[in-house]
């Protein structure tokens, strides 16, 4: 509002500079591109976002099925040749690893080392895990709700990072601006400057 103000202000203002009027509508620009563009930008890149995530988490929930395993015994220590996945185990890695045994869904049998759905984990107890459909183990689904979080995460960031490029144009053009006011300033003091005071000099 102070800034539609100001815009009205400099329009017919005896006192106006050329460049009042034109600071004047650049931050009356500068606001409606942060009131309006901004939240427009970050309200179209988080649907954007929200879709493929939407889409990733319904593949991933056709293709992932948790299956039961039974615990065979405890790993001496991490296998690299292991047959689960290793960024399962990253995400974990405070979790006791163990050796398991499942079947897939399409049926063959599976053993690797994952980690403890419990501890201390003794043999034979069972869990469940997830896997692909032939038995390796993968990461848990995408949770929508988690991918609405998500989006809403990237259209805000959106929003916010259109906002900041838009006051840092404005900053960056007012300073040229009073740049020029300066300069200007210099100029008429350095024409009427030697005459200043003088007798019959009209000062």
């Amino acid at each position: 509002m102070r800034t539609a103000m100001g815009v009205w202000r400099w329009r017919r203002n005896p006192l106006r500079r050329p460049t009042d009027l034109f600071e004047a509508w650049v931050a009356f620009a500068a606001m409606v591109c942060v009131l309006v563009v901004a939240p427009a930008i970050g309200w179209v890149a988080g649907l954007r976002v929200d879709g493929t995530l939407q889409q990733a988490a319904h593949e991933q929930r056709q293709e992932r099925h948790l299956v039961p395993a039974v615990v065979v015994r405890p790993a001496a220590e991490p296998a690299a040749g292991a047959s689960a996945d290793p960024s399962a185990q990253r995400t974990a890695p405070h979790r006791t690893q163990i050796v398991a045994a499942w079947t897939a869904p399409d049926g063959s049998s599976h053993e690797g080392t994952v980690p403890a759905a419990e501890e201390p984990p003794h043999p034979g107890d069972r869990f469940r895990i997830w896997t692909d459909t032939r038995g390796r183990v993968v990461g848990q689904p995408l949770d929508p709700s988690a991918a609405v979080f998500h989006a809403g995460t990237a259209g805000l960031a959106a929003a916010i990072s259109v906002a900041a490029l838009v006051e840092t144009v404005r900053r960056l053009v007012v300073r040229r601006l009073v740049h020029r006011r300066y300069m200007r300033l210099d100029r008429a003091w350095a024409a009427a400057g030697p005459d200043w005071g003088r007798a019959g000099a009209g000062s």
